[in-house]
């Protein structure tokens, strides 16, 4: 289970510090799809790293009893001097993951050939894209973490994506932030919504989809 407990994150601002998640409460179990629906600029990506680890909350604390990955198809962690399959080889050395293994498998999935061997540095933002999400299915983690828009590449390339994230990993846990409803209610049973810095919780996608719907006086 992952389970965050009074997590708050504040940041400091021209005029003072802004509080972005104030005493945010959840916990997601083993297979659970749970979507996180909010406006631009509501913090949803801010909630993700914390949850991934890649940054600390200023107050509470995240249990984390499964494996979480990275944000699919973030690829600020690359080392820029080194090549693809490099980046790849250190990644399975820190989640003890077989780079024999994951060699192959990240070669036929990124269809980007002989640039493995290039440094990153020199790739495109869709090659980074493509390099990390194949980086991310390599690795099975338990629970996956979706920012956002996870199209990577052309169409036949996207449902590679899709089939190997919701149909051959559907056991697996998920969290998705989104403030794209439909793209919640397709593939999560559940969602909070964020809102002025709250995350309040809706047992089914419907109820939370109304809310995140229904305008609010400022």
């Amino acid at each position: 289970m992952i389970e965050l407990v009074n997590v708050c994150k504040k940041y400091e601002v021209r005029d003072g510090k802004r509080t972005v998640l104030n005493a945010i409460n959840c916990a997601i179990e083993h297979g659970e799809h749970v979507g996180i629906l909010g406006k631009n600029g509501a913090g949803k990506s801010t909630l993700i790293r914390l949850i991934s680890g890649t940054e600390l909350p200023t107050s509470g604390h995240i249990k984390r009893g499964m494996s979480v990955s990275w944000p699919l198809a973030f690829s600020g962690g690359f080392q820029g001097s080194l090549t693809g399959l490099d980046n790849l080889r250190f990644i399975c050395r820190i989640y003890n993951t077989s780079y024999q293994k994951a060699l192959p498998f990240v070669e036929e999935f990124t269809e980007l050939g002989k640039y493995l061997r290039e440094p990153v540095k020199r790739y495109s933002n869709g090659m980074r894209a493509k390099l990390a999400f194949a980086m991310s299915m390599a690795v099975e983690f338990d629970c996956f973490l979706i920012d956002e828009v996870i199209a990577v590449g052309d169409s036949e390339f996207q449902r590679k994506c899709h089939t190997e994230l919701f149909l051959r990993r559907a056991n697996r846990a998920m969290i998705m932030v989104s403030h794209d409803p439909h793209m919640i209610k397709e593939h999560c049973s559940k969602a909070y919504v964020l809102d002025a810095g709250e995350l309040k919780f809706f047992p089914d996608v419907d109820s939370a989809y109304n809310y995140y719907e229904t305008p609010r006086q400022s």
